[in-house]
């Protein structure tokens, strides 16, 4: 009978939680830091974060997954110097994209770009990690770290209206990339044919209620005397609860999945120097040894045989080149039109 609960998942889950707690406890200098206005943002992180650990530890126990990350750490360990120009190119450049369209790999510069500053701002504001303190009559700020003062600057400085601002600028990208992304869903024929409400149209539209959302808040205590603040503050509140709760269960799960890409290019660079395994029927060379050895092995663990008998005896079919098995497969298939 298949398990509905995976106990190590569950485990990773609640072990999470507990740290994330934790931290924020001690982080916050317990809890005197902490802005008891945004409790409920905090409760919500600390459950988006044992469902993020949850469904991670379930798909990186599947055997593909599980093969990637255990080369790719036993590949960090032997090359560690690899991980900052993997991950720079592979999350902050975003260079596959690139390869491929121009005006998608802007689109999601903003759209990661811009969700990475404000979770990199939101979340130590709301765990209490960052305080900042009045000083000289309110004239500067005191930056508490930890709940321990790292910076002091002054409310005219350009510093100050980048710090008081860069969740502003950072709904902005996101709107931007958005407006690209919603253009292209409208206009592509392709992304049309497969694309799917809960998949690809609702997570458009929940990022986009947070930055709306946000950025009126702003509008509306600097522009508007604080007009409809409670309701839009309420309203905002809503769409990021909503956000947290759809990145482990929806597509957006996705920007988790990226880890296994840094697995993937050490992978890679790895092969560019490794052994070459030797194709069976043509004897050219066609990929890694340690790749190939590795898919047997992934093969194996999924209940896939893919081993037969040949005159020289047992033969994996993974040892055989792409352009020999579409000959195999021609020639198998013309086999019994032939009889």
């Amino acid at each position: 009978m298949r398990r509905i609960i995976d106990s190590k998942a569950l485990l990773t889950g609640v072990l999470t939680s507990l740290l994330l707690i934790l931290a924020i406890y001690f982080g916050s200098h317990r809890m005197r830091d902490f802005d008891h206005a945004l409790k409920w943002y905090t409760v919500a992180s600390v459950l988006a974060a044992f469902a993020v650990s949850y469904r991670f530890t379930v798909w990186a126990q599947r055997p593909p997954s599980r093969m990637y990350f255990k080369r790719g750490l036993s590949l960090l360990l032997k090359h560690p110097g690899t991980l900052f120009g993997a991950g720079s190119k592979n999350f902050a450049a975003q260079d596959f994209i690139r390869q491929r369209s121009a005006y998608r790999w802007i689109m999601h510069l903003c759209l990661s770009g811009g969700c990475t500053l404000a979770f990199a701002i939101t979340f130590p504001l709301s765990f209490g990690w960052i305080h900042f303190f009045p000083a000289e009559l309110g004239e500067s700020y005191v930056v508490h770290l930890f709940g321990f003062a790292v910076r002091k600057f002054s409310i005219h400085s350009l510093e100050a209206f980048l710090m008081f601002n860069v969740l502003n600028i950072s709904a902005i990208l996101v709107l931007i990339g958005i407006s690209m992304a919603s253009w292209r869903r409208l206009t592509n024929p392709g992304l049309k044919a497969v694309q799917t409400f809960a998949e690809d149209i609702l997570p458009l539209i929940i990022i986009f209620a947070v930055a709306a959302t946000g950025l009126m808040l702003t509008a509306s205590y600097k522009y508007f005397g604080g007009q409809g603040h409670s309701f839009i503050s309420l309203v905002h509140w809503v769409t990021v609860i909503s956000l947290l709760f759809y990145i482990p269960f929806g597509k957006l799960f996705h920007i988790v999945q990226r880890t296994c890409s840094l697995c993937v290019s050490l992978y890679k660079k790895e092969g560019e120097h490794s052994a070459q395994a030797t194709c069976q029927s043509c004897n050219e060379p066609f990929a890694f040894q340690m790749h190939v050895d590795d898919l047997k092995t992934v093969l194996d663990d999924l209940g896939f045989n893919y081993r037969f008998q040949s005159p020289e005896g047992e033969v994996h079919y993974q040892d055989t080149c792409p352009p020999c098995r579409r000959k195999l497969l021609a020639i198998n298939q013309g086999t019994p039109l032939h009889r």
